[in-house]
């Protein structure tokens, strides 16, 4: 099956997509989540600009250039990558999905920026999205800490070096 997306580096006139994707994507967890954690999940358009400064963002575009898909990360040290913000509209998830596209370009980038391993974090009742993130690869660390009242779960994977 052909892609019907591309990835790309997002951009601030991506911003209220981003914003408006995260919204879609975790809506449905609004009640699981407690105010202060979905908040910093569901970033306002002001908190994905300071993203936009802080980290490397790609989203994933259609055939009409509309975001579908969302995803950022950062070093947060020499040999670590960190993922923040991973979200695909509803319409989009399951197949055909850039989810996995969305990892992999940020595996890239890591790599070539040295990293070594990628972590990323989720909460426990994003049970669908801990499955994805195993089938790429990416195994529980043990870590477990306490997301503004709610458990979240440490993933972390390890990539070659380029």
């Amino acid at each position: 099956m052909s892609k019907d997306f591309t990835i790309r580096r997002a951009t601030y006139r991506d911003t209220k997509a981003i914003h408006e994707v995260l919204l879609a994507a975790f809506e449905e967890y609004r009640d699981y989540y407690t105010p202060k954690a979905f908040k910093d999940t569901v970033l306002s358009e002001e908190a994905v600009k300071a993203r936009l400064r802080q980290m490397k963002v790609y989203v994933a575009i259609d055939q009409k250039e509309k975001v579908i898909g969302t995803i950022g990360w950062q070093n947060v040290s020499s040999k670590e990558g960190h993922i923040r913000g991973m979200a695909v509209h509803p319409v989009r998830q399951g197949k055909n999905s850039p989810a996995a596209d969305l990892l992999r370009q940020i595996e890239i980038d890591a790599r070539s920026e040295g990293c070594s391993m990628i972590t990323l974090d989720a909460t426990g009742v994003l049970q669908r999205a801990q499955r994805f993130y195993q089938k790429q690869g990416y195994e529980q660390t043990g870590k477990i800490g306490d997301y503004f009242g709610m458990v979240i779960y440490e993933f972390a994977k390890k990539i070659s070096k380029l």
